[in-house]
């Protein structure tokens, strides 16, 4: 039997409303690619596993993980990624907050050849909506953050917190990823990027989630993500300034290139 072309991970804790409506809309985007949808469940009291259960049964391309006991999305991702059949692992929110017909746009780029792409929030040709002031001030927690990190790993991406990526299966077993929390999504990207995978970013856009609550708690989340970041950016410290060298020098060569070219006549 032929490989799947792609598997989308999807963690999952008490989203039954949103995964009811997300399943359908993800087939009808993905519809003629060979593809599965590895929901993988921290044990929803609200019935979401089996609703994942019964859109299996119904026919969609459905495979359903349950985890022993809720530890997060990190430790969810981590085994969707770890279970996923797929030549290219995809994932994505539960929360209807991306839209699944982005995930076109995401495959479409991998298929050049990168590694590693991210759907962006924070780049020219993003959107984000904020429809209320609680929103609006995570955007700017969102983007301001975004932003302290590229400059201080110096990695070109806009946006390093976002569960809206597409990896290379044989990527993923490579870098070896070690975080069970929200900071793999960070760890992913500067594994990939010091190891000299080629990583990229596309826009997409970002709703509000319709049902359910959000589970961030920014107050919890922060400094838990800062512990992880100081302690993977001062492991690769010494990679990430040759990986600056390499691209200081390379932008330098295109200059002189580009200087030297003779116009037309």
């Amino acid at each position: 039997m032929n490989a799947l072309e792609l598997s989308l991970v999807i963690p999952t804790y008490n989203e039954r409303e949103n995964i009811a409506r997300l399943v359908p809309a993800v087939a009808d985007a993905l519809h003629g690619l060979s593809y599965e949808i590895v929901i993988v469940d921290d044990r929803s009291p609200d019935g979401t596993g089996a609703l994942a259960q019964a859109l299996c049964d119904a026919g969609y391309p459905v495979r359903l993980v349950t985890k022993e006991r809720k530890e997060g999305i990190g430790a969810a991702l981590r085994v969707g990624y770890d279970e996923s059949r797929g030549k290219v692992i995809a994932s994505m929110d539960a929360d209807l907050s991306f839209d699944p017909w982005d995930l076109l746009r995401l495959y479409a780029r991998i298929r050049e050849g990168y590694h590693l792409v991210v759907g962006s929030r924070h780049i020219a040709g993003s959107v984000y909506e904020a429809s209320n002031r609680q929103i609006w001030i995570k955007r700017f927690v969102s983007r301001l953050g975004n932003r302290i990190v590229r400059t201080i790993t110096g990695i070109p991406i806009g946006d390093f917190s976002a569960n809206f990526r597409f990896m290379r299966r044989e990527t993923w077993h490579a870098i070896a990823t070690t975080e069970k929390t929200n900071a793999l999504l960070f760890e992913m990207i500067l594994l990939a990027y010091v190891r000299g995978y080629a990583v990229s970013e596309v826009p997409v856009a970002f709703h509000d989630r319709r049902f359910g609550g959000s589970k961030l708690r920014l107050t919890r989340e922060i400094p838990k993500f800062l512990r992880a970041f100081a302690r993977h950016v001062w492991r690769h410290h010494a990679a990430l300034r040759d990986r600056r060298g390499m691209s200081a020098t390379l932008k330098a060569t295109e200059a002189v290139v580009v200087r030297t070219v003779p116009k037309e006549s």
